[in-house]
């Protein structure tokens, strides 16, 4: 059976990749041969990332990836880490906010921080983007984000369910251009990837029984052969 085409989400992930190798080999190295073959690696990936539709030139993306590199552990190049949280009230009816920035809706999200837990960044993030006070009550979801096609930038997300407890909602002003309560049958839109991961919120919220969903490994790893929709797509324990 023939292979099929090469997309651009593959040639984003092996440009990623490639680089992610690079610039850890440029933290752990100290021969001047082998920083100057994992440059020329990280020339490659630039290539292959403009080939993908990257708005940068090969020159900007090879500095911008030099500047990110460290040393030793420091330096070992993994994906950047989001928390969200999908937050159900007594009524059933989930807590969205409208990004400032993509005018898209969404649960609340922001980056893992340093010195916290995840439950303790996604109770932060939902207090600092809408006002509410909430309590985890487990996590619901791990993505990857560049390979659903979300993010361009190699990105693990968190997913948890949470209880509101308290606040009264209060849109970020500068991170949410509006916020609210909705009904499953009542959403806003454009609300993103809600086919991905609406079924299984509004299962959670329903206090129905929701295994943990992530994407299972593909065959062979470094193929894409389309994405499987996100109710179902892996299961803790499975």
């Amino acid at each position: 059976m023939a292979e099929p085409p090469v997309t651009e989400a593959d040639l984003l992930r092996w440009s990623e990749a490639l680089a992610g190798i690079a610039r850890t080999g440029l933290g752990f190295t100290e021969s001047l041969y082998e920083r100057e073959r994992f440059e020329e690696v990280l020339k490659v990936a630039a290539d292959i990332r403009v080939a993908a539709g990257s708005h940068f030139d090969v020159d900007d993306l090879v500095h911008e990836w030099q500047k990110q590199v460290g040393k030793g552990v420091a330096g070992y190049a993994t994906p950047k880490i989001g928390v969200g949280g999908v937050v159900g009230n007594d009524k059933g009816e989930l807590l969205l906010i409208k990004r400032a920035d993509s005018g898209v809706w969404l649960y609340p999200t922001g980056w893992a921080d340093v010195g916290y837990s995840p439950s303790e960044v996604v109770v932060k993030e939902v207090f600092e983007e809408t006002g509410i006070e909430c309590v985890p009550e487990r996590i619901i979801g791990v993505l990857d984000n560049l390979r659903a096609g979300i993010t361009r930038i190699p990105l693990y997300s968190l997913v948890f369910h949470c209880r509101a407890v308290g606040g009264e909602l209060n849109p970020h002003p500068l991170e949410c251009a509006d916020a609210g309560w909705f009904s499953e049958d009542d959403l806003p839109s454009p609300l993103a990837g809600i086919d991905r991961w609406g079924p299984n919120a509004f299962a959670a919220l329903r206090g129905e029984p929701v295994d943990v969903f992530f994407q299972p490994p593909r065959t062979p790893i470094w193929r894409e052969h389309g994405e499987v929709a996100f109710e179902g797509e892996g299961r803790e324990g499975s």
